[in-house]
């Protein structure tokens, strides 16, 4: 069962593949707990994934966090083309981007040791007690990890990236944080195949999951 493959490869600290929907972005996202992250990671997903490297988080962390999305700050700042503010998308979705962030003992922030810093010590937070203290002397707006709010009702409410890999991390038993990134097709300009990210994940070890299976199991749990 690709599941099972999935969150074991994920208590591992490894990578696992995840498919949307064919239906929505139809996007594959390389996606890792975000507690195991290291420059490592950071340098496979930028290399055979090229997307935008996020991080994503559980929603109630996000409140510990006073985080807020990131339209919702736009809307209420004093920018005069409020027209610009992205509603939903042509998928039919909000966008779950907040603040883009660095951790304070990065240098430029964008290097593979740099995102690796910023998105572990993130993830660290979540163990922590009086988190929100801890994340404002920690970390500096604007940076270079985009950090992605999860809905509150996580696959009920959006069946994004997002979502899905913070319920895959929560019912492996992890952090609800992972860092994710779109994989990109250099041959043909836009996202990677099923068919051609199935081939990448055989040939890497590397388990893909499908959405549809993921709001199965949810349905079930």
């Amino acid at each position: 069962m690709s599941l099972e493959s999935a969150l074991e490869s994920l208590k591992h600290g490894e990578f696992v593949l995840l498919f949307d929907s064919a239906g929505r972005e139809n996007e594959i996202d390389m996606v890792v707990a975000a507690e195991f992250v290291t420059p490592e990671h950071i340098a496979r997903m930028r290399q055979n994934a090229g997307g935008l490297l996020c991080m994503a988080l559980e929603h109630n962390f996000a409140n510990d966090l006073n985080l807020t999305y990131m339209h919702d700050i736009l809307s209420n700042s004093t920018i005069s083309n409020k027209e610009m503010i992205m509603g939903l998308a042509p998928y039919g979705d909000h966008p779950t981007f907040s603040l883009y962030v660095n951790h304070y003992q990065t240098y430029t922030g964008i290097t593979d040791k740099d995102r690796a810093l910023t998105i572990k010590e993130m993830a660290n937070l979540f163990n922590i007690e009086n988190k929100q203290k801890k994340f404002s002397s920690s970390f500096k707006t604007p940076g270079h990890v985009p950090l992605l709010i999860a809905s509150k009702g996580l696959l009920s409410t959006r069946q994004g990236h997002t979502e899905m890999s913070v319920y895959l991390a929560q019912i492996a038993g992890l952090s609800p944080i992972t860092a994710i990134c779109e994989m990109m097709d250099a041959e043909t300009y836009s996202a990677l195949s099923v068919d051609k990210a199935e081939k990448f994940g055989k040939q890497h070890g590397i388990p893909l999951i499908d959405g549809k299976e993921l709001l199965e199991y949810a349905k079930v749990h």
